[in-house]
């Protein structure tokens, strides 16, 4: 049998069902006639107290015959069924309620010489002739002036308070059983609803997410507890699509990136083979196959650096360091492109030294990553301003320039694998769309923050944080 919820419930229903019926037929019988027994003793008692001082009183005093105190015992023991005995000091009955068995002038010594020594109530009392069945006895002495008078003995039925156990039990507790076993197989069904159904459908799903249906709508109702299950596997789809569509542009990127620097190094290389290219050109083109070569290469490392972040983490060599020297030092490699461009780098210093605790090589690639988007993005003729600011126990260090900025809804896609945000980016042949992707994994990675201020034709603002050196 496959195990199902369902198929445990109906176990569980079945099992549950057997062992209220075992219950309610061993301890629950077992308990229904210690009840009986119990009021049956009582009622015992207030019998045995009324004949005694309704009736003995009299009797005793003279005012009751013998035969009308027979005859009020018998209408007790027609009523209640409960028989009644009339006991001398000496053992001998001299009233009997039953007809049946009469034991009148019968002396109790004779039968049982303990009868009457053995307590207040006699279980299982049986008198061959007399009684023809076990019963229980209660014997209530009554006493005048501290003196033994005489005995009351009132008999009951010992199988009677169990069939009168039995006939509660089938007319109640069973009726009560048969209504309950619906009721448990209905609360089963809830349980049921609540928890297989919901299931289900998590698993159906899970199906469609898993064959790439990312758009499949899961909707739940009922436990809260389904419902949070069912948005975070919502949320997971959403992830796992944005993931899907990622690796689509990423394939998408690489390959447009990788395929066009091999096809002009092929291009090139078979037209310089095959003579197309005169033996005076060849410099000119295998200079272009060498700066297409470097693309590949500076693509790839940085691949391969993104993946380290990922797979592993960066690993750091924390050092402490005058930022100011590393900015000098990064500025100075950009000299030609500067000039090129005609644009002046101000560096502006809060103090003449200010160390931090950082990598300073990874550093170094972040402030060469954030100099050379400037410079890119900057206009002929203008200026970038790299500045460190000294606030608490941070180095906060910008990079801002006043070129065509960055568009309004592009802010938050710059740090995405391959994304360019303008079209003159897209012609940037040494781009490759991964330098921003780099600086934040390395800024995050010192556990610090970078953030971006952009007005699209006025310029662009790049501002992270390092750790001061301690003094």
């Amino acid at each position: 049998m496959k195990k199902t919820i369902w198929s445990r419930l109906i176990i569980c229903f079945l099992l549950a069902g057997i062992l209220i019926f075992v219950l309610l037929n061993t301890y629950g019988m077992k308990l229904l006639e210690t009840r009986l027994r119990k009021s049956k003793i009582e009622q015992l008692y207030k019998e045995a107290n009324l004949i005694s001082s309704e009736y003995l009183e009299n009797f005793y005093h003279s005012k009751m015959t013998l035969d009308l105190l027979t005859n009020q015992l018998r209408s007790i023991d027609t009523f209640l069924g409960i028989r009644v005995w009339i006991v001398n000091p000496d053992g001998t009955i001299i009233v009997d309620s039953s007809y049946a068995g009469n034991a009148t002038n019968q002396n109790l010594n004779d039968l049982d010489p303990s009868f009457l020594e053995e307590g207040t109530l006699v279980e299982n009392t049986y008198f061959v002739g007399i009684f023809p069945e076990p019963m229980m006895s209660f014997i209530h002495p009554v006493s005048y002036d501290y003196q033994i008078r005489g005995y009351i003995v009132l008999h009951t039925s010992q199988r009677g308070i169990t069939a009168e156990a039995n006939a509660y039990y089938l007319d109640a507790i069973n009726l009560c059983y048969l209504i309950f076993l619906p009721l448990l197989f209905i609360i089963f069904l809830y349980i049921f609803y609540i928890t297989a159904i919901p299931l289900k459908n998590l698993r159906k799903a899970a199906m469609e997410y898993s064959s790439g249906n990312y758009n499949y709508a899961l909707v739940l109702k009922g436990l809260s507890e389904y419902q949070d299950l069912g948005a975070a596997l919502s949320y997971m789809a959403g992830e796992l699509s944005k993931l899907d569509d990622y690796q689509k542009k990423f394939v998408a990127n690489i390959s447009h990136d990788f395929r066009s620097p091999l096809t002009s190094i092929k291009g090139y290389a078979e037209a310089i083979l095959d003579g197309t290219i005169p033996h005076e050109m060849q410099d000119k083109y295998l200079n272009i196959i060498l700066f297409e070569t470097e693309r590949l290469t500076k693509l790839t490392s940085s691949l391969l650096e993104l993946n380290s972040f990922e797979n592993h983490g960066a690993f750091l060599d924390i050092v402490s360091f005058d930022i100011n020297q590393i900015i000098k030092k990064t500025a100075e490699s950009f000299e030609g492109a500067c000039r090129n461009k005609k644009i002046t780098l101000n560096l502006v210093f809060s103090s003449s030294e200010t160390y931090v605790d950082a990598d300073m090589g990874k550093i170094q690639q972040v402030l060469y990553n954030l100099i050379d988007n400037a410079i890119k993005f900057s206009y002929a003729n203008s200026k970038i301003k790299v500045a460190t600011e000294e606030r608490g126990d941070k180095i906060f260090i910008s990079v801002k320039d006043y070129g065509i900025g960055i568009p309004k809804d592009s802010i938050k896609k710059i740090w995405d694998r391959f994304y360019k945000t303008d079209t003159s980016r897209g012609k940037d042949k040494k781009g490759t769309g991964l330098g921003l992707s780099i600086t934040k994994e390395i800024i995050q990675a010192h556990n610090e923050n970078i953030n971006v201020v952009s007005t699209e034709g006025v310029g662009t603002e790049f501002v992270f944080s390092l750790k001061k050196s301690a003094e």
